[in-house]
């Protein structure tokens, strides 16, 4: 008897196949695919969100770099000065030469913001942004050494070796301070906690 019922079994699936009738899925199907389907949100949205952060950042440098590129040219038509000639450098001259981007001498409040300040002496320039990741870029270049502070904020030159205060060596300095706000991140603040590098941005 047991293998009749079968037997029907069998018939009526071979049957329920050859009219094309769905069969559907049980709920152990369904509930597999659920789990695959988690496993790979759970894999896919940290690499995701990595790759956003990265690329905010990298769009907030590059800012910066295109940025700095205006600047020296301004300097260079300035008689070699960033305060001196006929057109000091300032964020709107710096914002008719680049219109893709913002200046202002305020605190910079996004990637495509960048806050501006110029040492008083005219030997130096520091631009800083703000990234969506919540990192704030710095790219200071003093022509040749800083002598005097700054009139907006003392302590963003003076003690070049202490920690988060723009250097007065010559040269070009990439900087970052981590996991700031955006009303940290002005060019004529202290910038408490940035570390700085000759060779290009920290990583």
């Amino acid at each position: 008897m047991f293998s009749s019922v079968i037997q029907r079994l069998n018939d009526r699936r071979s049957a329920a196949g050859e009219t094309g009738e769905d069969a559907g899925f049980t709920l152990i199907e369904l509930m597999v695919v659920l789990l695959i389907l988690a496993i790979l949100l759970a894999i896919a949205i940290p690499t995701f969100l990595g790759v956003t952060k990265s690329a905010n950042d990298r769009a907030a440098q590059s800012n910066l770099n295109t940025a700095l590129v205006n600047a020296k040219a301004q300097f260079q038509q300035n008689g070699q000065s960033y305060t001196g000639g006929t057109a000091p450098l300032t964020p709107a001259t710096l914002a008719t030469a680049e219109p893709s981007l913002s200046f202002q001498a305020g605190v910079s409040t996004g990637q495509g913001n960048i806050s501006v300040y110029v040492s008083s002496d005219g030997n130096g320039i520091v631009l800083t942004s703000f990234s969506k990741s919540g990192n704030c870029w710095i790219l200071a270049d003093n022509t040749q050494t800083i002598t005097n502070a700054p009139t907006i904020n003392p302590t963003t030159y003076v003690g070049a070796t202490a920690p988060g205060l723009v250097p007065l060596a010559a040269g070009t300095q990439y900087g970052k301070v981590t996991g700031t706000t955006s009303a940290a991140c002005g060019s004529g603040l202290a910038l408490t906690g940035a570390t700085f590098s000759t060779t290009g941005f920290p990583s």
